[in-house]
């Protein structure tokens, strides 16, 4: 699939969800190449006049600057009581709507809004959707830097393969907006990702892992049918 082909998939269904948005809302924004279309897309609502009085609490660096950069007001979680709606990506979307984020190194924030979200909607192109969990992408998880070494033993112990996430164009690992760094562990099979993401969450050091079970109210697939983007809703 061409990367043209992919981005008219990710603007569809970010243009999909962004339509979900109403008037007065808080909403939750994620962070990802297909949530970055949705921000630019609620920004373009707001500039026109479509939308009015909405206010933003991003999932990390990037989701705050875009947001800016498109007009919309920023609040944090001191300044409200609730989220009316989250939107954001996916790295693996199952059948039982579980996902595993956190390619963009931002799934503990990301998992703290989304989590008190009123509801929430995951943005996806169809290549995310997968049959068995873990299939194509690792579980992130988050650590605190002096406890590397205990974690990746535990996570090995686990049955897991866990490799310290590097940057790019930088030297060094990846460093998340918490100041934590990333593992990412590969498992031949994950059966029961309710009980990983707690055993795994439960290993001192571990700040929060990208299982993310029982969260997803609704996904928008991108995908393309006779060439052209088309979005499927899965509830």
């Amino acid at each position: 699939m061409s990367a043209d082909a992919v981005k008219a998939m990710k603007q569809a269904v970010a243009q999909a969800a962004a339509q979900e948005v109403k008037s007065g809302m808080v909403v939750g924004l994620g962070t990802g190449s297909t949530t970055a279309f949705v921000i630019q897309f609620l920004g373009d609502r707001l500039k026109s006049g479509e939308l009015s009085n909405i206010v933003g609490i991003p999932t990390s660096f990037q989701a705050s600057v875009l947001a800016k950069l498109y007009g919309i007001p920023l609040v944090t979680l001191d300044d409200v009581e609730r989220i009316d709606i989250a939107i954001d990506g996916a790295d693996e979307v199952d059948p039982d709507k579980v996902l595993i984020k956190g390619g963009g190194a931002a799934h503990t924030r990301e998992k703290i809004v989304d989590g008190l979200a009123e509801e929430f909607l995951v943005v996806v192109d169809s290549s995310k959707l997968v049959t068995e969990l873990g299939s194509t992408f690792p579980v992130p998880v988050e650590v605190l830097p002096l406890a590397l070494s205990p974690v990746t033993r535990a996570l090995t112990n686990l049955g897991g393969e866990p490799v310290l996430r590097m940057g790019v164009k930088k030297d060094g690992p990846v460093i998340t907006d918490q100041g934590n760094m990333v593992i990412d562990v590969k498992f031949a099979a994950i059966h029961d990702p309710d009980e990983l993401e707690k055993t795994i969450n439960n290993i001192p050091g571990v700040l929060e892992n990208g299982l993310f079970v029982g969260l997803a109210t609704r996904i928008f697939v991108g995908e393309l049918v006779n060439d052209q983007p088309v979005v499927r809703e899965i509830k």
